[in-house]
């Protein structure tokens, strides 16, 4: 059964560690990216389901992440969520513009992280 990946990618430590324990709390597979290049490593290695990607990173930027996702074809069906301390309306809707599939701003809650996910790829398989 194939149990259904998210790949979050954050720099904080104190972002990514709560979010894995939600992932699997709730059923998914989650694994961790605290880089853009680290994250493009690792979509190539385990083909997420979803990404929960944060926009500033020390590397590249979760904007050019996205844009690197969306050329390559392979990687059209893999849903992303801007997950992001940048709140201002203008970030927003840039993130909306590019084609996210959400935009959350952090403090987030985790019902609401939860419900667009399920939203999104559905609920983890039991």
């Amino acid at each position: 059964m194939h149990r259904k990946t998210i790949l979050i990618v954050d720099d904080e430590l104190s972002i990514l560690v709560p979010l894995q324990f939600l992932m699997e709390k709730e059923g998914y597979l989650p694994k961790l990216a605290q880089s853009g290049k680290e994250a493009i490593e690792k979509i190539a290695e385990v083909q997420p389901d979803l990404i929960l990607l944060d926009i500033m990173l020390p590397d590249l930027d979760g904007y050019e992440i996205y844009q690197m996702i969306r050329q390559r074809t392979e990687w059209e069906s893999i849903r992303i969520i801007f997950l992001t301390a940048k709140n201002r309306d203008a970030d927003m809707a840039k993130g909306i513009a590019m084609g996210a599939d959400a935009y959350i701003t952090k403090p987030f809650s985790n019902t609401q992280l939860i419900e667009k996910i399920r939203e999104l790829i559905g609920p983890a398989e039991p």
